[in-house]
């Protein structure tokens, strides 16, 4: 298809702008990042070229989403919950069955917070819990 999309996938190129703008990424930067140049990247935001598998993996490293989730489901930071990965933290949106638990972001806060304290500060809030 000439001058168009083709088979794009339309949410992909969606979060791909959305967690971009909102990591306050421009197109050059996750272009450095990803070894491509930032007209590459630019055509999987605007649907114009897909990513290849091993780009969606780097992708989904980068942003802390699954590659099933970049490509079905919206993605944002702002309405999300904290994981670990790498021994950082990163925002990211699970979605899988009902025994997944979402947590607010001053629910994730907490828990950061609680990873973060000293054993004698988790001992001391066990306590206060119990």
């Amino acid at each position: 298809m000439q001058g168009g999309t083709a088979l794009a996938n339309i949410q992909l190129a969606k979060n791909l702008l959305q967690l971009r703008q909102e990591h306050h990424y421009t197109q050059k930067q996750l272009g450095d990042k990803l070894n491509i140049t930032h007209q590459a990247y630019s055509y999987y935001e605007t649907g114009h070229r897909d990513p290849n598998i091993d780009m969606l993996t780097k992708l989904s490293a980068l942003y802390g989403f699954s590659i099933e989730q970049l490509l079905t489901v919206p993605c944002s930071i702002k309405n999300s919950f904290a994981k670990e990965s790498a021994n950082t933290y990163h925002t990211g949106l699970i979605i899988t069955t009902g025994d997944t638990i979402y947590l607010t972001e001053e629910e994730a806060e907490l828990l950061i917070r609680l990873r973060e304290a000293s054993d004698d500060d988790r001992k001391l809030i066990k306590k206060i819990l119990d």
